[in-house]
């Protein structure tokens, strides 16, 4: 899953990344409201940690503004301890969650579990094909009775292509949602993570789960 962190204390932003990407999230960040509104409103994310306080656009402004546009994105607010007033606004706004500083990331990151939860109606917690499974909650991935252990990496590659399942990704699509924009889309990291999950998921006989479009790409074949 894909979330948008806006924060301009770039100390916090790192620390809300590094938790973010050890559950699994791809994450991207923003430190300047303008530029944060551009990428929320034109990219697809999973959820907005955005923080009140910015410059440029301030974190309210950007909510509302989604909010009017009808974008339905889970935010969670980041606000000062005494600021309840800017709190109390940000839910009339539309968010779905605060954190006050200063907070523990640990914390935050389960606040973002749960809006995400919720906002995909908890119906697509669990992914399957044949008797192949992923829990989304737990991440935790079974082949029939055999349980998997997989990356955080892997686990991602793995959701992103499970959730529309016969749809061709690119290359560069799985670089951008999965590895984020860091990466040279060049580099055959896509195909090397696909390796390792096909020798992962590959049952003792069926045919491969995940397949090859050649000039294309990759996709996870309808049971």
């Amino acid at each position: 899953m894909k979330v948008l962190v806006v924060e301009d204390e770039k100390e916090v932003a790192a620390l809300i990344r590094k938790g973010l990407q050890e559950q699994g999230f791809c994450v991207e960040v923003s430190h300047h409201g303008t530029e944060a509104l551009g990428l929320a409103t034109s990219h697809q994310y999973d959820a907005v940690v955005l923080d009140i306080m910015l410059p440029g656009r301030d974190g309210l402004s950007i909510l509302k503004t989604l909010r009017k546009q009808r974008n339905a994105v889970p935010v969670i607010l980041l606000t000062a301890r005494s600021e309840v007033e800017e709190r109390v606004e940000g839910l009339d706004l539309g968010a779905d969650d605060y954190v006050t500083k200063p907070f523990y990331v640990e914390e935050l990151i389960s606040r973002v579990q749960a809006v995400v939860r919720r906002a995909s109606g908890n119906q697509l917690s669990l992914l399957q094909a044949g008797d192949f499974t992923v829990n989304l909650i737990t991440h935790e991935a079974k082949r029939g009775d055999r349980a998997i252990r997989l990356t955080a990496r892997e686990f991602g590659l793995l959701e992103y292509l499970m959730r529309s399942p016969g749809r061709v990704y690119t290359r560069t699509q799985i670089i951008e949602h999965v590895f984020g924009y860091d990466f040279d889309p060049n580099t055959n990291l896509v195909d090397v993570y696909i390796q390792r999950l096909r020798k992962k998921i590959m049952g003792s006989s069926d045919s491969d789960l995940i397949e090859t479009v050649r000039g294309v790409g990759y996709r996870f074949l309808k049971p």
